[in-house]
């Protein structure tokens, strides 16, 4: 998959992390991991997304789709798009996207949910940040499919706490070798994950004279079904529910919230 364009490789300039143009090595490659629960419902929508962002990207892309224990026809979509296919049944976000990653090829890795749909441009933008050598990776804004007041309030709520530790998320973006050095996502959050992982890849990057990025010019849109199907303001109904996302570890808001829910 993806179009002809400029050769890139990953140098030993600066601990290995920059890309730089060469026609003398092999073309890089992406690999974007989707982590998948019974996601027949959204899937299709998503991998669609990601095949339009596939055509402008100027590298090979590949698509790995992780299935969670799944029960319905999540691994036929997924293999109907040809995308490899993982699986990993643990009840941990974390453990899943590894799993993904460990089956992929990509120089380049991107994390992105089944229920969300990357922007066409997203990619392309990816590969020139990684390119430049600023940035060792980073997240991307993240746009709703629908707005209503209860939505942006939850949003308000949480755009101090990533301010605070000046980190984005969404869908997640850097080499395989900051991948690596970082461990991967830490498996012992069942919560929050995500901004660990950005907080992690943040201060690494400060160490080697780097910084982390976010693509705002490309948002990710992501599906409403936990509004959908609790309320626009169900957060603020259960004032104790954000603190207990937060601490990470709470298995029982985790399992109830997300990892036993079904899409469809």
């Amino acid at each position: 998959m993806g179009s002809t364009g400029v050769n890139y490789n990953l140098s030993n300039h600066e601990n290995g992390h920059n890309l730089t143009q060469s026609d003398a090595q092999p073309r890089m490659k992406v690999s974007v991991i989707i982590p998948a629960h019974n996601e027949q419902e959204y899937l299709p929508a998503g991998l669609n997304a990601v095949a339009a962002a596939t055509k402008i990207c100027p590298h090979e892309v590949e698509t790995v789709v992780v299935l969670n224990r799944c029960t319905d026809r999540t691994e036929e979509i997924a293999r109907e798009f040809g995308a490899v296919i993982a699986k990993e049944d643990a009840k941990n976000l974390s453990r899943i996207r590894n799993a993904g990653a460990a089956a992929s090829s990509g120089d380049i890795i991107v994390t992105i949910d089944a229920d969300s749909q990357m922007h066409p441009q997203f990619l392309r933008i990816v590969v020139e940040k990684l390119a430049q050598g600023r940035d060792i990776g980073g997240g991307n804004m993240i746009l709703p499919e629908r707005w209503s007041l209860g939505i942006i309030a939850c949003g308000a709520i949480l755009f101090p706490h990533l301010a605070k530790h000046k980190v984005s998320f969404g869908t997640f973006w850097t080499t395989r070798k900051t991948f690596d050095h970082l461990g991967g996502f830490n498996a012992d959050f069942v919560t929050i994950e995500d901004v660990d992982f950005a907080i992690r890849m943040r201060d690494y990057a400060k160490s080697i004279g780097k910084k982390t990025g976010t693509v705002w010019t490309a948002p990710m849109t992501t599906s409403c079904r936990k509004f959908d199907q609790y309320g626009d303001w169900h957060i603020f109904k259960d004032r104790g529910f954000m603190f207990k996302v937060l601490e990470g570890t709470n298995t029982k808001v985790a399992n109830e919230y997300w990892y036993d829910q079904r899409s469809s």
